[in-house]
């Protein structure tokens, strides 16, 4: 069974370089990749994947930009094989990476999604430990010594009170990915939305702790650019409005009163509310403070 890799690109030529040889570099040979461009300007991608000679890659460019959402479905309509992942542009698979979630594949086939074992990366590849990644890592997602199949009502409770889950290093059975949409409207947490359309569908999550992704974190992203200003936590609130009444129709009144809570969204736009005070962005203090005391 091949690994169906998929990369939306849109960014740093230098990252998605890094990237597409993390993939070539694979100590197992059973995956696919393709690459979608969405009209990045520069055509820098185009002919690096023009120089890899290997009859498992593919490279697209679309005529026109059409959003990362749009680049997310898209990829989802390509896929062929059993699983796939969507992967960022700047983040790098350890050479595991395949060997690791095929075998999960094989062990758990009843598992929708596949979530492996993760490290942090900064912007030049160095290992760091956040303060966001510990708590993700060791306060909230589930502890287990090997593979841990989660679902229902639980793990929805779980994942409102904080999204412990790394989405380019998630691999999809590619039927189950397919049996959702991409939610409108939200740009920046659209993955947690997806994971927990499905979770409130039915699917299992395998959580597989063998370490075999590098998931960059850095400044320039879109979801850190946005957290300074407040921007990013006007879409969560409205997110969790949406999940909560989502989680009440399933009957599911511990996972309603979570998404409510949203404790650890409410800690994290607390934690930022100094910065945005110390920069005199007092429009974005104010919707700092909305979003961690407000309903």
């Amino acid at each position: 069974m091949a690994l169906d890799i998929f990369i939306p690109y849109w960014g740093d030529p230098d990252y998605m370089k890094q990237t597409v040889r993390s993939v070539l570099e694979q100590d197992s040979d059973d995956w696919l990749l393709t690459v979608v461009d969405d009209a990045y300007p520069d055509l820098e991608i185009q002919r690096y994947m023009a120089g890899i000679d290997d009859p498992r890659v593919k490279y697209i460019r679309k005529e026109h930009n059409a959003g990362i959402t749009e680049n997310y479905k898209s990829c989802v309509a390509l896929a062929t094989e059993e699983v796939m992942v969507i992967l960022g542009c700047d983040d790098v698979l350890l050479p595991n990476y395949v060997r690791v979630i095929n075998a999960a594949h094989q062990r758990f086939p009843e598992a929708a999604i596949i979530q492996p074992g993760v490290r942090v990366i900064d912007g030049d590849g160095s290992v760091v430990r956040t303060l966001v990644d510990i708590t993700k890592q060791h306060l909230v997602r589930p502890r287990t010594q090997g593979p841990r199949l989660l679902s229902g009502e639980s793990l929805a409770v779980n994942l409102m009170h904080g999204d412990w889950l790394y989405w380019p290093s998630l691999a999809f059975r590619t039927d189950k990915i397919r049996a959702v949409e991409f939610r409108s409207g939200f740009p920046i947490i659209q993955d947690l939305a997806l994971v927990m359309d499905m979770v409130y569908r039915g699917d299992q999550l395998l959580l597989e702790p063998t370490v075999c992704f590098s998931y960059r974190r850095h400044s320039e992203s879109a979801s850190s650019t946005k957290l300074v200003d407040g921007s990013r936590f006007a879409g969560e609130r409205e997110y969790f409005a949406v999940s909560a009444e989502q989680a009440r129709l399933n009957g599911w009144t511990k996972a309603s009163r979570a998404a409510n809570l949203r404790l650890t969204s409410r800690a994290h736009a607390l934690a930022l509310l100094p910065k945005a005070v110390g920069r005199r962005n007092f429009p974005a203090a104010k919707v700092l403070l909305g979003h961690t005391f407000g309903n």
